[in-house]
């Protein structure tokens, strides 16, 4: 019976496709402080980052985060392992090293036996695993759709933090996963996605960021963020602005995945693609207006966008290859100017 229930069907959005807007979300921070009153909080919610950073003692910090959303794929241990995948991921984007996560699981319990969600737990275990840390327990809830993701806690040395507002002027701009992932998953829930690429999504969504702990300790990597629901101009925007740096993009230097025309030209493009285009398409100058569909297409469990000073690009792609990544510059950061990013 398992077998032929597509969890998809059971929810409204899928993947970080979920995320509330760009301009949605800053409505609903506009009466935050901008301050805080703990001196150990050494990352909080100013710039938008990743994860929270929380000093201890001995030049120690605390990394944490959580992450979760409803089903992007219909099997059940595929969708724990990509939640997973995801929520570690902003513990990898800050330099850290993940230690342990704690489970969030919402579920239909009136339409989706607890067998299924056993399953998605297992997946989420399985990438636990991988990344060499403990599923530790959670905290599970009836909801109407199902939900999953993880809290997780990670460790830096406080030097080693890497933040998405820490750019410099002249820095190269990498990114570390291909671009591509909300136009197939919406390709998917059209029925038109192939298998090849199903299983190619799945892949691409369930790789460890493992290169951003050992990015942490070089200096010469000065900020690192995640892409993943608000696109590669949404996440390059705030680091933009948290870096009071514009950014220039060369469109043919992005890593896409292949084959995505055919999906573009049946018209899958996901809703939260117009969503962070009227959010922050101000900010944009897009030299082709096709440009759109794939620098604001919400990524789940999205690749590291990474700047790096660029008299050590040679290291720097020595050691993807290390990690079986084929890293190449997209572009730079530049002194501000009227847009914050200009992709041509």
């Amino acid at each position: 019976m398992n077998d032929k229930i597509k969890l998809t069907q059971y929810s409204h959005g899928a993947g970080c496709g979920c995320k509330l807007s760009p301009a949605v979300l800053d409505e609903i921070l506009a009466g935050s402080s901008k301050g805080s009153p703990f001196k150990a909080l050494l990352v909080g919610h100013e710039h938008k980052d990743d994860a929270a950073v929380w000093e201890i003692d001995h030049g120690q910090v605390l990394i944490n985060t959580t992450d979760f959303f409803m089903p992007i794929v219909d099997d059940a241990y595929d969708f724990g392992r990509i939640a997973a995948t995801n929520a570690i991921s902003d513990v990898y984007a800050m330099g850290g090293k993940p230690l342990m996560a704690i489970a969030i699981l919402g579920w239909p319990i009136g339409q989706l036996p607890p067998s299924v969600a056993a399953e998605v737990v297992r997946g989420g275990r399985a990438i636990c695993e991988e990344a060499g840390i403990p599923l530790a327990g959670g905290h599970s809830i009836d909801s109407p759709e199902p939900i999953f993701g993880l809290a997780v806690t990670g460790m830096a040395q406080k030097e080693h933090v890497k933040t998405n507002s820490s750019a410099l002027s002249g820095d190269l701009l990498y990114l570390s996963k291909p671009l591509g992932v909300g136009i197939l998953s919406t390709a998917q829930k059209k029925g038109i996605l192939s298998a090849e690429h199903a299983a190619l999504a799945i892949q691409q969504m369930t790789t460890l960021n493992k290169i951003g702990y050992e990015l942490g300790p070089l200096a010469w990597v000065h900020s690192i963020t995640d892409v993943t629901g608000f696109g590669l101009a949404g996440h390059l925007i705030e680091m933009c602005e948290g870096s009071r740096l514009s950014a220039h993009i060369n469109y043919e230097k992005i890593p896409l995945i292949d084959g995505l025309n055919p999906y573009l030209s049946q018209k899958a493009i996901p809703g939260g693609t117009q969503r962070n285009w009227t959010s922050y398409g101000s900010k944009l100058h897009l030299q082709n207006p096709d440009y759109l569909n794939l620098v604001c297409d919400p990524q789940t469990s999205g690749g590291l966008l990474i700047a790096i000073d660029p008299d050590f690009t040679t290291e720097f792609e020595e050691l993807g290859r290390a990690h079986g990544l084929s890293l190449k510059p997209i572009g730079q950061m530049s002194a501000i100017q009227e847009k914050t990013v200009y992709i041509r």
